[in-house]
This record gives structure tokens, sequence and C-alpha cells, in this order.
């Protein structure tokens, strides 16, 4: 008997095979438009998953992104809202994400820009809302202070007046409460 040409091969719920060749195809062209230096033309799919959730990776990012939070709240003039809602405030607005498919990307640290020297962490995800037929990219990496250039907060480039002291400037670089 000769297998059906329908028949599908049993995969991880997790795993992109399981949902779409095309969805594949658009995370690939999204990484590749976003990183014209890299070619991630050979991805496949075991590079991606389908995460369980909007909430399991809002969870993820919020706990990487916890110290730029807080430099965020203690820079005067920088924002009305706290960092993190600020941040799932315009996602929300750009795609609507109760109604998107949430995958990430596992980087193999070799040929893609997440394996540089001095990477900490990085997550990659990608917030695919197929009703809107948009995908939001939304990545973030850690750069240790010993190898990521030793830039110090003078050298940032970003400064406050502190509103206590008129004539006091303070330079302020988002990292300063980081020590990787």
């Amino acid at each position: 008997m000769r297998p059906s040409a329908h028949a599908h091969k049993h995969t991880d719920s997790s795993d992109i095979d399981s949902y779409s060749r095309r969805t594949l195809i658009y995370l690939i062209l999204t990484l590749n438009h976003i990183y014209p230096d890299y070619d991630f033309s050979l991805l496949r799919a075991h590079h991606f998953k389908k995460e369980d959730g909007v909430e399991a990776v809002e969870e993820a990012i919020d706990g990487h992104l916890l110290e730029v939070s807080k430099v965020w709240d203690n820079t005067p003039s920088v924002g009305e809202a706290p960092f993190l809602d600020s941040i799932w405030t315009a996602l929300d607005e750009a795609i609507v994400l109760k109604d998107c498919d949430v995958y990430s990307y596992k980087s193999d640290l070799e040929t893609d820009p997440f394996g540089e020297d001095g990477n900490v962490w990085a997550f990659n995800f990608f917030f695919y809302n197929k009703k809107m037929k948009r995908i939001a990219y939304f990545s973030c990496r850690g750069i240790s202070k010993t190898v990521g250039g030793n830039v110090g907060p003078e050298d940032s480039g970003f400064t406050y007046t502190s509103d206590g002291d008129e004539e006091a400037v303070t330079r302020y670089g988002m990292a300063n409460e980081m020590d990787l």
C-alpha cells in the first residue's frame, strides 16, 4: 500500500513545521530585511519555535528588561507611563497582541548578529497577526560592558537637567544600572 500524498509527519506541537511553510518564509524574510549584512536563507524550522502565547512571552521579555525599566522610571521627562507598559501598549496598537501567534528565533550564535563578542543574552520574538498580515519583530540583547566598548555614561549622549538643581546636568546611559 502506497502512503498518501497528504499524510502528515508527526511533529512536536511547538515545531513551526506543523503550522506553515509560508510562516517560516515570512520569519526568515523578516530577519533578512532587518539584518541585511547577514544571510538567514539557510535557516530551517528547527531554528524557530511557536510560543505558548503572548502572556508567557511578555513575562520573559519583562524579566530581561526589568533593569531598563528601573532606569526609565528614574529618568525625569522620559515618559509618562512606565517603560514596560509603554512597550506593550505600542505593540498592541500596532499589531493587536490578542490576535497574534508568537514565534521565537533560536540563534546558532555563529552566523547571525546575536553571537557577536560580548553578547550576554538576547531574545528574538515575532508577533504574527495573520488577519492583519503583519509581523512585529521584537529583539533585544545585553552586551557586556567589558567587551561592548566600555562606553560610560559621559559618552552615551543622553543628558537631562535635574528638576532639583537647574545647573546640574547629569549624563545618563540606559545601561547605567546594569553591571553585566
